[in-house]
């Protein structure tokens, strides 16, 4: 009876042990699970980033190989046409002609001026008008006046253009081939630990049914002779620690099946997280375009509504700078909104100074210089910017009725709102 107590003791101690042994294992397997969720959320941060820097690279290649180009184009060795004719057919076979940007989607800015900084021979395929039948000495003349010329070529490459979405499929395809692969194999170490977990289970389980007859057969012998057999008092503590010894094998085996088993439930979660993410990417595509759709009839409401109220808002001073514009200036279209933004200058010398440019591009418009073309606007819209003032810009493109129209005047505190009021221009307002 002693020996028999002496081993319930053991055993309560023995199953205290597997308890704190599988907490800590339950913790062990609740932080690798963590891990492979911070594995995945990394390799979705470096294929953002990756995107983002290769297409920064591109855009970097394209306006070295583009300007290269450029400067061979403004290089004019025969004078049996004008200048700047020569000039718009080399860029447009050097340049807009480049498959980048016939096939690839890329856009560019090109702008070509003479010598003196100043003229402008050739504006994004445009070039100034060009008289007729010049002599031999007129086109000599043109180019001792104006070459050497300098070519100004900036490429970008938007997110919606073939390069980009070359680039986004190639590192899409990339991060789920890995994540596919990461996955699989996983599952195929955790599948072979399972099952070298339950045969090794299997295997001490039936000793332990054997070790477990065996200590009840000799229970029943133990209650039929002496206490004082010493050979089966032996026999009984070698199989009560073979037994206690078996027990702590099978408590971990069965927390090692636990493990492998939570491993295997991770695994399978990485892989509906991935198809949980597929899906959540085709319905931001699709939310995507049904709020540009919104978007686009928001900005047309919102033009037609400035449009209905914008002659009842304009207070007099606009008006009565309206009317004087219009009468000293009548070659050029000057919109209601650069009208106000010219009174809201509050500057009369900065008003002035606009005033001066807008007279020129008036009466001097072939001999006013041309800060640059207006970059990152719809492709429906080719506005330019003229300074003034230092700081200031005027914004203008070709009229309706008049020869220039006059879009918008502001300054380097304005820039991004009077950017922001020119991408809500339509094709309808531009016409």
């Amino acid at each position: 009876m002693l020996v028999l107590r002496m081993a319930e003791t053991q055993q309560s101690d023995s199953e205290a042990e597997n308890v704190g042994q599988s907490i800590w294992t339950a913790g062990r397997s609740a932080g690798g699970r963590i891990l492979s969720f911070s594995l995945v959320y990394v390799a979705i941060f470096v294929f953002i980033v990756m995107y983002i820097i290769t297409v920064r690279a591109v855009e970097y290649a394209l306006d070295t190989r583009l300007q290269e180009a450029a400067n061979q184009a403004v290089i004019i060795a025969q004078l049996d046409a004008p200048v700047a004719t020569q000039i718009r057919d080399r860029m447009n076979e050097a340049v807009e002609a480049s498959p980048w940007i016939t096939w690839g989607g890329a856009q560019t800015t090109s702008l070509v001026l003479g010598n003196d900084g100043l003229t402008w021979l050739y504006v994004q395929g445009q070039v100034p008008p060009q008289p007729e039948g010049l002599d031999p000495t007129d086109v000599l003349r043109q180019a001792v006046d104006l070459l050497p010329a300098t070519a100004v070529v900036t490429a970008t490459v938007p997110h919606n253009s073939l390069i980009a979405n070359g680039i986004l499929i190639s590192y899409a395809a990339i991060l789920l081939w890995g994540l596919y692969a990461y996955n699989r194999t996983n599952n195929r170490r955790h599948q072979r630990a399972m099952e070298d977990a339950l045969r090794q289970r299997e295997d001490a389980a039936s000793r332990a049914e054997s070790i477990q007859s065996e200590l009840a057969s000799t229970r029943q012998r133990l209650a039929s002779i002496e206490p004082a057999d010493q050979a089966s008092s032996v026999e009984i503590r070698d199989l009560q620690t073979e037994r206690r010894t078996l027990q702590k094998k099978l408590a971990w085996l069965t927390t090692r099946e636990e493990e492998l088993r939570g491993h295997a439930d991770q695994a399978l979660e990485l892989s509906q997280e991935v198809r949980a993410l597929e899906d959540l990417l085709e319905e931001a595509a699709g939310d995507l375009s049904s709020k540009d759709d919104e978007i686009r009839s928001l900005e047309q409401n919102l033009r037609k509504a400035t449009k209905a109220a914008g002659p009842k808002g304009r207070n007099r001073g606009s008006e009565a700078l309206a009317r004087r514009l219009k009468t000293l200036y009548p070659t050029l279209e000057i919109d209601p909104h650069a009208t106000d933004n010219m009174v809201a200058l509050r500057d009369e010398t900065r008003q002035l100074k606009a005033e001066e440019q807008l007279k020129r591009l008036c009466e001097e418009a072939d001999n006013v210089s041309v800060r640059r073309k207006v970059g990152g606007l719809p492709e429906h819209l080719t506005i330019f910017e003229l300074g003034f003032a230092g700081k200031g810009r005027i914004y203008y493109s070709r009229g309706k009725q008049a020869r220039f129209r006059i879009l918008a005047i502001g300054a380097k505190n304005t820039q991004d709102s009077d950017m922001e009021y020119l991408r809500r221009l339509s094709r309808e307002d531009m016409a």
